[in-house]
């Protein structure tokens, strides 16, 4: 599994393209007009948006209160220190649970029984390869203290449990969040937005107003994006805090 890891580690950021292109691939529907009426797609609409935004609000969340480094180096499994504060105090992995969350938010959306039903359970099964070998170059690091840490915090589940404490004793770096997810929330809002413009066409009345909608929101994203952009490159916008 650390061998398949480590494979995956060095093109997970490919993955993730073309794990959203398989959203459009044709599927049986998760929900249907049999079974949940002529409005069957308010269902999928509604927990899709749901469980996406949940997603990134962990996301935000971990990224804003402590962000860790580990994009690797040379296409490697890297990690410069070992990060326990914050989000990472109550789950080993909380930007991988956004992660997966988000895909099913968006496989959810798009009602697709195929992408929930068999392409979620193969990217699980790559994502725990993925932590399996950065837990094992976490422990050849860092020894008695990572699994010191590992014995007090989960995986994958997000202890509640003192939360609360973690959140008011900790700063919320909102710079941080927006400088590290601008290109994130970029691509998510326009896939989002080209599922429930061109996957509902009950939505708009005719092709022409979902291509004209798809368009201008396409470029006001464009635009927000370019001016973040700006403001990084320049310096005007910094993620350190004051």
């Amino acid at each position: 599994m650390i061998s398949i890891g480590n494979f995956f580690f060095k093109y997970r950021n490919n993955l993730f393209i073309f794990l959203y292109l398989l959203l459009f691939v044709p599927s049986p529907q998760l929900f249907s007009t049999e079974t949940f009426g002529e409005k069957y797609y308010f269902f999928p609409i509604i927990l899709g948006l749901i469980v996406t935004f949940l997603g990134e609000i962990i996301r935000g969340i971990t990224i804003g209160l402590a962000y860790i480094i580990r994009g690797g180096r040379d296409k490697k499994v890297y990690a410069e220190k070992l990060v326990t504060e914050g989000i990472f105090n109550h789950c080993r992995n909380p930007l991988y649970v956004g992660n997966i969350l988000m895909l099913l938010g968006v496989g959810i959306l798009s009602n697709s029984l195929f992408y929930v039903g068999i392409v979620m359970p193969a990217f699980l099964f790559i994502y725990q390869a993925i932590v399996l070998a950065e837990e094992n170059f976490l422990r050849n690091k860092f020894g008695a203290q990572f699994d010191q840490y590992c014995s007090r915090v989960n995986r994958w589940l997000i202890s509640l449990s003192g939360i609360g404490t973690t959140m008011s004793g900790m700063h919320f770096n909102y710079k941080r969040w927006i400088l590290k997810e601008y290109n994130t929330l970029l691509v998510w809002l326009i896939g989002i937005t080209a599922i429930l413009l061109f996957k509902y066409p009950e939505l708009t009345p005719d092709s022409n107003t979902r291509i004209t909608i798809f368009a201008v929101i396409v470029i006001l994203l464009g635009i927000i994006y370019g001016y973040v952009r700006y403001l990084k490159k320049s310096g005007k916008m910094s993620d350190s805090i004051a």
